[in-house]
């Protein structure tokens, strides 16, 4: 109780000193007015109007003062004054001024007409001078401080002269703990060209970015535009990566009508702030139709993906949500946030593998999920190519023990989150991917669960994707390694790809491969090209690029369907269903038994009876 009484006690010192200046100000202002209104000639006063001068003053103290605490001139931080705390200082003094006028003519103490309009002009003027006057010296302090530590100071182009961009300049101008000084504004509105913002001059649109970066010694940018279209945004980074200086941006629209502008908010400028294309829309509502209360499953729920699953579906409120996965430590750190956010959710957390049958029937038994999202799996292609008995183990018999629980249980869906890499396949993991795609189509075939595959290519930022490793080879001063110059890849962010998932569970029907629009396809080599110059670096020469050849099981390009699937739309333009490809069912199942049975008993001829069940998988042979 002590330490919240400390925490709002009121700084009764600096009211104190307010007040007294106050009191100054109004018998200045009064007398002032009357000064003048007489040409200044003290001696042409008439001595009735100093008698009344001398009979208002002390309650018009008292009545002033009042309306300034009303106005809660006493409660603003002066440092940070602005267009509000000059509002009120206004209407304050206005509502004073009537109140003077009113105990004049009540009590008799008339004064001349022109009297009472100079002393509303003297008093707000007095009264802005002593709560600016703080801020006015604390801008000279700041400047002078600039200029004496010029050499130590960050010189800054912020990109946008909006409201975003005031509130930064703003930021930088009255604090002194930021070492930056904003030294040019470029913003593309020629209407503003060659005028000053907040003291900073705006040098031009984005063709005078190079320019000015050189004219002004600039060590930043920062990009202020966050209502900016992903296009105009692509192309104004393309031009500032370029010059060499760090990037940082404001993250989006919401920060600027929560009035949350800060250098402190500001994020780097990330890879996929560069794509070039609009954020993937999903209808919510439809998503919302059909996960709110019911009861999720998620396996694989600490993974990039099925992390990112658990958070979107969190906020889909559903009944419960159970997270399943063999790693702790990345599902404890997914269920922490969880119950941060959202502390109402029943929420789950098991650890478990998908390959123990026994494990995985008790728990589909004790939770009866609606809803299973099959997340888990091996997926780095070169480890599965080193063991690929164990991603035959984990990806394809996991995915049939889960999916045959599925069944057993009545789950209502059932969906496998799949890979581009499934399609013509050149490695291990890639065809037991493709099989655990033929094990959803063939259990849809005879059970009363909705059974759907979701593929998709890379995502951005997910756990052992190019992009954390090429940051840590950066990092650590490079090379920055890539398998082939011309390597290309699909590339998604994680939260875009985990709701287009969601949006293509609540389109299933039964037995559908959803397929995924991933956009143009991106060469890896210019992915790291431009995470060495978002760093601010140059590619060959502060950071080494360097050409490590083709891994074991990976292609020079991933295709998203096979030639015999055929593609159908669906309401959504980013999602399309491929044609099931027909397949021998009985043999299928019987090869998937000897598959398991063989990846158990650690055979060494694994890659063979892969290929007999995908006949489109290919692999070099030694």
């Amino acid at each position: 109780m002590e330490k919240n009484t400390k925490f709002l006690k009121i700084p009764t010192n600096r009211i104190i000193a307010l007040i007294i200046m106050d009191v100054m100000d109004i018998t200045i202002a009064s007398f002032v007015a009357l000064y003048i209104r007489f040409d200044f000639q003290f001696q042409d006063i008439y001595p009735h109007y100093l008698k009344h001068y001398e009979n208002i003053v002390i309650p018009n103290i008292f009545v002033t003062l009042l309306f300034f605490a009303i106005w809660k001139l006493y409660k603003s931080v002066w440092r940070y004054a602005s267009a509000n705390e000059l509002i009120n200082i206004v209407m304050a003094n206005i509502f004073a001024s009537v109140a003077q006028y009113l105990l004049c003519y009540f009590t008799g103490n008339l004064m001349p007409r022109s009297y009472n309009v100079l002393y509303c002009f003297f008093l707000i003027l007095l009264t802005c001078g002593v709560r600016f006057g703080y801020r006015i010296l604390r801008i000279i302090n700041n400047k002078r401080m600039n200029i004496a530590m010029k050499n130590e100071r960050t010189n800054v182009m912020v990109i946008g002269a909006g409201a975003a961009g005031n509130m930064l300049l703003k930021e930088i101008e009255s604090s002194r703990y930021l070492e930056l000084t904003a030294k040019c504004i470029i913003d593309d509105h020629s209407g503003c060209h060659g005028k000053f913002l907040r003291g900073v001059p705006i040098v031009g649109g984005r063709d005078k970015i190079q320019d000015a970066v050189r004219l002004y010694d600039i060590d930043e940018i920062i990009f202020a535009i966050p209502s900016a279209n992903a296009n105009t945004k692509k192309e104004i980074l393309e031009i500032c990566k370029e010059t060499g200086c760090k990037l940082r941006m404001i993250p989006g629209v919401y920060q600027l009508i929560n009035g949350d502008v800060s250098v402190s908010k500001l994020k780097d400028v990330e890879i996929e702030d560069l794509l070039g294309r609009e954020p993937i829309q999903i209808n919510t509502e439809e998503v919302l139709g059909y996960v709110r209360g019911k009861s999720i499953l998620v396996t694989g729920g600490g993974g990039s993906i099925g992390s990112e699953l658990c958070r979107q579906i969190a906020a889909h409120h559903p009944r419960q949500l159970i997270i399943l996965d063999i790693y702790e430590n990345t599902v404890y750190e997914i269920q922490q946030e969880l119950l941060r956010k959202y502390p109402g959710l029943d929420l789950v957390v098991l650890i478990a593998s998908v390959r123990n049958k026994k494990r995985i029937n008790d728990i589909f038994e004790a939770y009866r999920p609606d809803i299973v999202y099959h997340a888990a799996a091996h997926k780095h292609v070169p480890l599965m190519e080193e063991s690929p008995n164990e991603a035959i183990k984990n990806n394809v018999m996991g995915t049939y023990r889960t999916a045959q629980a599925a069944d057993r249980y009545g789950v209502e869906k059932f969906v496998l989150i799949s890979t581009d890499k499934a399609v013509n396949p050149t490695n291990v993991m890639g065809a037991s991917k493709r099989i655990c795609e033929m094990i959803i189509q063939d259990i849809n075939q005879k059970s009363k669960t909705c059974f759907v595959a979701v593929r998709f290519g890379n995502v951005l930022g997910s756990n052992g994707s190019v992009i954390p490793l090429f940051k840590q080879q950066i990092l650590e001063g490079g090379p920055v390694t890539v398998t082939d110059p011309n390597i290309i890849r699909y590339f998604m962010t994680i939260p875009e790809a985990v709701s287009l998932v969601l949006q293509a569970g609540a389109y299933a029907r039964g037995g559908e491969i959803f397929v995924l629009n991933m956009g143009e396809p991106v060469r890896i080599l210019d992915l790291a090209i431009n995470l060495i110059k978002l760093s601010g670096l140059k590619p060959d020469t502060d950071i080494e690029i360097k050409f490590t050849g083709l891994r074991p099981g990976e292609k020079m390009y991933e295709e998203l369907l096979m030639d015999e699937e055929g593609l159908k739309k669906t309401a959504n333009k980013m999602i399309f269903i491929g044609k099931p490809i027909e397949f021998a069912t009985e043999e299928f199942e019987n090869q998937l038994e000897k598959l398991i049975a063989a990846a158990r008993a650690e055979s060494g001829d694994i890659r063979t009876q892969i290929k007999e069940m995908v006949p489109t998988y290919q692999w070099e042979k030694e």
